[in-house]
């Protein structure tokens, strides 16, 4: 249930950023590798006018001719870098959450594994006394659905036999 609850989360949080983004951000431009950029500076000079999306109202960009102009090509280059946002793509607090989810995950599937092995090998070793038990020669006997004692004959201890082997089969492995 807390798995679920996380990712309802995570998505709004998702959704909420993003629409936080794209009211505040006043460029959008695609870079280099195709994602969408957001952001309230210029796009770098490297980027071409077809990959800008949206713009401020009554801004233009300036050209790159004025920039060679104005300032040496290292300087236009450091100013490039300047306005280029520092984004990683990754926010550590989700990746964080998401992390403990798996882990949390992770735990309870060993723990249910655990249970079930556990289960397996009580079975087993219930199965194998029982197997002892009928294979001894030792008279046994069972009550039936009336109330009565019944002692079993042939035929029902070979049929008992029978079923406790196919339960030994599938818990000792």
């Amino acid at each position: 249930m807390d798995f679920k609850r996380t990712l309802k989360t995570l998505i709004l949080a998702i959704a909420g950023g993003a629409f936080t983004l794209t009211t505040f951000a006043q460029w959008q431009w695609l870079d280099k590798d195709g994602r969408k950029v957001f952001s309230d500076r210029s796009p770098p000079t490297e980027i071409q006018e077809k990959n800008i999306l949206k713009r401020p109202p009554g801004s233009a960009r300036p050209s790159t001719a004025a920039q060679a102009d104005a300032a040496s090509p290292a300087l236009a280059v450091s100013a490039a870098k300047a306005n280029t946002p520092k984004l990683s793509g990754k926010d550590s607090e989700l990746e964080a959450k998401k992390k403990k989810a798996e882990e949390e995950e992770t735990a309870k599937k060993k723990l249910e594994e655990e249970k079930v092995v556990k289960t397996k090998s009580e079975n087993c070793d219930r199965a194998k006394s029982g197997m002892a038990t009928l294979q001894s020669g030792v008279r046994i006997s069972s009550v039936n659905a009336k109330g009565e004692r019944e002692v079993y004959d042939d035929a029902k201890r070979a049929a008992e036999t029978k079923r406790t082997q196919e339960v030994i089969d599938a818990s000792c492995q």
